[in-house]
């Protein structure tokens, strides 16, 4: 189940200002040894050592060919590939142009593929009023959800 959250923009320079949006809540991020583990227990003949070996691997190799250029695709799940932070206002001609003067980093970016896609969910939407400090929520009266 994904749990949502309402927020406000009080951003009053902003078209928006003080309209209401959802966020996604996220109980805990899950590392790699956790990853392991719970892969681990679907019945596989593999230990949760030799799977974080495995994703280990996955990860810096992931990593190496997206700094080669290169997007990398994991089926059901996303196309990960390299976009650029540069500074807003760009240049006025070519010649202008330096990395230095206008990329200020790299961003990592995912694209949603196969079942992972939005029409291809199948997952309930709550909203949570409050979140507690231990993960837990509180539905809210006007729960909604979406299947």
């Amino acid at each position: 189940m994904i749990r949502i959250k309402l927020y406000q923009n009080n951003n009053a320079e902003s078209k928006v200002y003080q309209k209401w949006y959802p966020r996604i809540v996220a109980d805990e991020t899950i590392g790699l040894d956790e990853l392991a583990e719970h892969m681990a227990s679907h019945n596989t003949p593999f230990s949760k050592g030799a799977i974080k070996g495995i994703l280990t691997d996955a990860v810096v190799c992931t990593k190496e060919l997206l700094l080669l250029g290169k997007n990398v695709k994991y089926p059901d799940l996303a196309i990960f590939s390299i976009g650029l932070k540069v500074k807003k206002g760009g240049v006025d001609t070519k010649d202008d142009f330096s990395v230095a003067k206008c990329i200020t980093g790299l961003k990592l970016r995912a694209r949603a593929t196969g079942e992972l896609t939005t029409p291809n969910l199948d997952t309930t939407i709550r909203r949570v009023d409050t979140v507690a400090s231990s993960g837990t929520s509180t539905p809210s009266a006007d729960e909604d959800s979406t299947e």
